[in-house]
């Protein structure tokens, strides 16, 4: 079976794996306060032009989510963000179980837009009533978006805007920030999503490391005991050194963080235009490793004998939509034997 379901199916880089065995038997402090972390934090700094931001490692993205928003959200507030939004969606009701509720905005294709937050944010503070309902304390977004689809910086910008003038802080989920600063098209730095967001976190989990997101956090306002939340949350790890190690590896002279997402997204593009070719309509326009055509279900089933690949959705009775995602590791020659096998069952 050839995998194209997910972009976390392999293990990690050599490279980060030659890292972790060569400090292997160092001695350090716990709980991310060792050199290997302060090396990574100078690393990240530099790379988003943020000398003063606070940097934090944790495991993964459910827990960077609900870490980040806890600690922002009092108890009467909830998380604004598209109904499609990974926290919404695909998070087994995390944010919810930490007792803040999602208020979610429409989208078809996973953005929501300046306007739609200002909507939202007016609506709830000229409601007469807006004591007895939720009050939105934060707008939460992800670039890439659980559908593939890239925010620009002037959309971003203007979400922000809203936000400044709400007084209300925007959170960025980055766990494929990776493949969305590769995607064709993207006119997004690190460096930008450092000035426009108030917090956003830097994904390694997908992006080659065996585990790790790492949250920025710029407003110094959300500083103030993010770490006891971190450990609230259970997200302190006690081997702390194990990310920072993997930062370092991702971050360090090499580069590895870009080289390897500009891989994922070639390999993406190669495989959205062999779909084409065969005749297959897109349901998203996803310039990123995410793909998602829509297949006759007689198709989808023949390729299923030899490629594991995501249900997305029914399209209609005879069509449904799936995902194909390409990663760090995917081999090009696995692509090129999708594209040969969709040739031969659409001639």
């Amino acid at each position: 079976m050839i995998r194209f379901e997910c972009d976390y199916a392999e293990g990690a880089l050599p490279e980060i794996l030659d890292l972790l065995v060569k400090t292997n038997f160092d001695q350090t402090p716990g709980y991310s306060t060792d050199v290997y972390c302060d090396k990574a934090r100078e690393y990240i700094r530099q790379e988003c032009a943020a000398p003063d931001a606070d940097v934090h490692f944790l495991v993964g993205g459910t827990q960077a989510n609900k870490t980040v928003i806890q600690s922002i959200l009092r108890a009467h507030q909830g998380a604004l963000c598209a109904a499609t939004g990974h926290i919404n969606v695909h998070e087994s009701g995390t944010i919810e179980a930490g007792g803040h509720k999602v208020l979610t905005l429409p989208s078809d294709d996973g953005k929501i837009t300046a306007q739609q937050v200002k909507d939202y944010l007016h609506g709830h503070y000229t409601d007469p009533t807006m004591e007895h309902t939720v009050q939105p304390g934060i707008v939460y977004v992800s670039n890439p978006t659980e559908n593939g689809t890239m925010y620009t910086k002037a959309e971003l910008e203007a979400i922000r805007a809203v936000c400044d003038e709400y007084d209300i802080p925007l959170f960025l989920d980055g766990a494929r920030m990776g493949y969305g600063l590769a995607a064709p098209g993207n006119d997004l730095t690190l460096a930008d999503y450092a000035r426009i967001c108030n917090v956003f976190y830097i994904g390694a989990t997908k992006v080659g490391a065996l585990f790790g997101e790492a949250v920025v956090i710029n407003d110094s306002r959300l500083k103030k005991d993010f770490r006891y939340h971190i450990k609230q949350n259970g997200g302190l790890l006690a081997k702390g050194r194990l990310l920072g190690v993997q930062f370092i590896g991702l971050f360090d002279e090499r580069k590895l963080y870009y080289k390897v997402s500009q891989h994922a997204i070639d390999l993406a593009m190669k495989i959205r235009k062999g779909f084409e070719e065969a005749g297959c309509a897109f349901r998203y326009n996803s310039p990123t490793n995410q793909q998602f055509p829509v297949l006759e279900n007689s198709l989808m089933e023949k390729l299923a004998e030899k490629y594991a690949f995501s249900f997305w959705e029914k399209a209609d009775e005879n069509h449904t939509v799936v995902r194909f995602c390409t990663s760090w590791a995917t081999k090009e020659e696995n692509v090129d034997t999708l594209i040969a096998d969709l040739k031969q069952l659409t001639k």
